[in-house]
């Protein structure tokens, strides 16, 4: 975790003392302790294996049932099984370039595991190059908590002043040789060679410059305590592994059990031939004779009972739900999943605001290092969206969009929100309103298609037979007008003559 100073106590940071490298280390080992039973527990390394008992002759087993892999492993898909979404109004495509460079999903999955196991995760921002195309780039990688620390300020701010990253190096029969001691700052790189680490000298061996405009280290928080997501049930994890180991000794022993024989004593070869042929044959009187074995009385179903109880405060206590239940079958609505999740969502809200702050850090860095070539990007309205990667029911939520949709209660743009695999609503609406558009489209040119096949004789030049057809209705056409022409003026003489005469 974060190491607090005055900052008028640590001196010139561009040429930190002996003595303030190795107050700040000392304070670091202090808490490797911790985190290296973090990782054993992880890894299966798990106090149960160190069990040791008196009597070499009573069984001992060692069964590791790993919760906490199981927690940790759940916990990083849920997080960031679905990538890091950011989003903006304006043109930010020169950080997700970046990004898609040093392959950014596979680096937040390896920051998730850190937070999920350590409490803590640390990346290092640094330059790397291109050896294809010769050119510098910002690249990102994942430091283990325990060889990697930051210091900031005692003020309320807690302004980070420098970072440390100590390593071993080994020589070639595998004792350390010395230990290579890299330090950051706002600005330099510096680098020093040290026999031992915590006191003692530091040999400079470089400095150079980042270029990064802040300490290129940012540390994050799984939750305020730094706390690992089972770490809370370390004590729960060992009862179990120890609850189910003993139930192995039982049973070995049941096989074992010594036999008792009462009222006669076996001759030699007489055990083996027992042991043969499972018959016992004695020329004592029925009753006087009797054999049994000393076993202890195997409850299994108060164990039963003890380990169901074990394995729900396991996964009550992580807010990590048994996937393996019966509660979670495929016909669970999404509505009843969300209850029987509420509590890892809520573990999940926890975990992506104090994420959410060091990606906002890390936005800060690539953005000062892509000033370097002119190429400005407003980080500020960056939007930063973690979806975690839980089963949603995706039909229940199409039914409630169209129902909600087709009664006019909320506008389109807040109903695809609700969809869990929309980034960009304005996005998606404009896709949409392109298809209609198309749509039209195609309608239109359809319709004229039909409408020029119905009349596509009216371009095609008139054959001879096809211009007397046409002279001849013409002539016929006039002599029919003519002739109702004529027929009107006489009708319309004669009603003149009779009015005259009236």
């Amino acid at each position: 975790m974060a190491i607090k100073i005055n900052r008028e106590m640590a001196g010139n940071l561009n040429s930190p003392t002996s003595e303030l490298l190795n107050y700040c280390i000392s304070q670091h080992l202090s808490t490797i302790g911790r985190l290296d039973k973090l990782s054993d527990y992880y890894d299966g390394e798990q106090d149960i294996l160190k069990r040791t008992k008196d009597n070499d002759a009573i069984p001992n087993n060692k069964v590791v049932i790993n919760h906490a892999k199981y927690v940790t492993d759940m916990n990083v898909g849920f997080m960031v099984g679905n990538p890091v979404a950011y989003t903006s109004s304006d043109d930010i495509q020169s950080i997700l370039d970046a990004y898609t460079k040093v392959d950014i999903v596979s680096h937040d999955t390896e920051l998730e595991k850190d937070l999920s196991v350590f409490g803590i995760g640390y990346e290092l921002i640094y330059l790397n190059e291109d050896k294809q195309i010769g050119k510098t780039f910002a690249d990102i990688k994942c430091i283990d908590p325990r060889g990697i620390f930051l210091v900031t300020d005692d003020t309320i701010d807690a302004n980070p002043l420098f970072a440390v990253h100590y390593q071993k190096v080994y020589n070639l029969q595998g004792a350390i040789d010395h230990y290579l001691v890299k330090y950051y700052n706002d600005n330099w790189v510096i680098t020093y060679r040290a026999a031992s680490i915590g006191f003692g000298d530091y040999e400079l061996i470089k400095a150079l410059p980042h270029y990064f405009k802040a300490v290129p280290v940012i540390e994050y928080r799984n939750n305020e305590e730094r706390q690992g997501d089972f770490e809370q049930a370390i004590s729960l994890i060992d009862a179990y592994n120890l609850l189910q180991s003993d139930r192995l000794n039982d049973k070995e022993a049941f096989v074992d059990a010594i036999l008792f024989i009462r009222g006669f004593t076996l001759k030699d070869g007489d055990g083996a031939r027992l042991a043969k042929e499972k018959i016992m044959q004695t020329s004592f009187k029925p009753g006087e004779v009797d054999a049994s074995y000393l076993t202890k009385q195997m409850d299994e179903n108060s164990v039963a009972v003890l380990r169901d109880a074990l394995l729900e405060d396991i996964h009550k206590v992580t807010y990590v739900p048994n996937m393996n239940d019966k509660n979670f079958s495929g016909n669970v609505s999404g509505e009843a999943m969300k209850y029987k999740l509420f509590g890892l969502l809520q573990l999940m809200s926890v975990k992506e605001r104090y994420m959410i702050k060091g990606l906002r850090q890390r936005l800060i860095l690539f953005a000062n290092y892509l000033e370097i070539s002119n190429n400005n990007v407003d980080i500020d309205g960056i939007k930063i969206n973690l979806k975690p990667n839980l089963p949603i029911n995706t039909t229940d939520i199409i039914n409630q969009i169209v129902q909600a949709h087709q009664a006019g209660i909320l506008p389109l743009k807040v109903l695809l929100s609700w969809l869990p695999d929309i980034d960009n609503v304005d996005e998606v609406l404009e896709q949409l309103q392109e298809e209609k558009e198309d749509a039209i489209e195609l309608n239109q040119k359809a319709m004229g298609v039909q409408s020029g096949d119905s009349h596509s004789n009216l371009d095609d030049p008139p054959d001879e037979n096809e211009e007397e057809n046409q002279d001849n209705n013409n002539k016929q056409s006039g002599n029919q007008t003519d002739q109702k022409g004529d027929q009107e003026n006489g009708q319309n003489k004669n009603n003149k003559k009779q009015n005259s005469k009236n």
